[in-house]
This record gives structure tokens, C-alpha cells and sequence, in this order.
């Protein structure tokens, strides 16, 4: 299941986006909808539509998201005072766009992670 996204596209650089990092592996651009004063999309270049659907053959990149994430927020001048990491997987976990990606939030004290039920 390899659909394309928007995502795909922004990796490809066939869609506009402020990109701050990319390799042969993953693509990091600005949310076009910035929750905090950083707000950076992680993803792997190649397609994979949610958590659900990583498979041993993508620990290795996987596990290169949080280096890539740890290098932005460091270059984003976030990496002391700290930052969050988001990954969410369908719809009920908040997921819009099926393409596995990383919110990497910081630049201000982010609160409680979830609202108490």
C-alpha cells in the first residue's frame, strides 16, 4: 500500500514546502499550521500510512527520525529548555495525513500531553 500524499510529494519535491532537513532516508519541513514557535513534520521518504503499518525492515530509519529530530531541535536553539515528539495513528488518534511523520513542538512550555477524562 504505497498511496501518495502530500507528504510523498513535499519528499519528491514536487509540492512547495519550507524544508530544514533531508537525506536519503527522511524529510523534515515547517507545518504550514504551527501549533508552537517550532513546529516541524519528520517523515520517511518512503510512503508508510500509520504506526500500524512499520515493519522490521523500517527500524533502522525509524530509529533515524529521533537523531534527525534530536539535530533540529538542537539547531532550533529548543534542545535544552525541551521539546515534545508526536507521532498519532488514525483518525481517533488524530492522524489527517496517512503518511507516518513526527511533530517535533517546542519554543514554549507545551503542558499536560492530554486533557484528564
Amino acid at each position: 500500500m504505497s498511496e501518495d500524499t502530500i507528504f510523498s510529494k513535499i519528499a519528491r519535491g514536487e509540492a512547495p514546502a519550507d524544508i530544514v532537513y533531508q537525506d536519503e532516508s527522511v524529510t523534515a519541513f515547517r507545518d504550514i499550521s504551527p501549533q508552537a514557535p517550532t513546529h516541524i513534520l519528520i517523515i520517511p521518504n518512503k510512503t508508510i500510512p500509520t504506526v500500524n503499518d512499520v515493519s522490521t525492515e523500517d527500524e533502522a530509519m525509524l530509529g533515524h527520525l529521533f537523531v534527525v529530530a534530536a539535530k533540529l531541535a538542537r539547531d532550533e536553539g529548543i534542545a535544552e529548555d525541551g521539546y515534545r515528539l508526536i507521532v498519532n495513528c488514525n483518525r481517533d488518534g488524530g492522524q489527517i495525513v496517512f503518511h507516518l511523520h513526527m511533530h517535533l513542538l517546542g519554543g514554549r512550555p507545551m503542558g499536560r500531553m492530554v486533557q484528564r477524562v
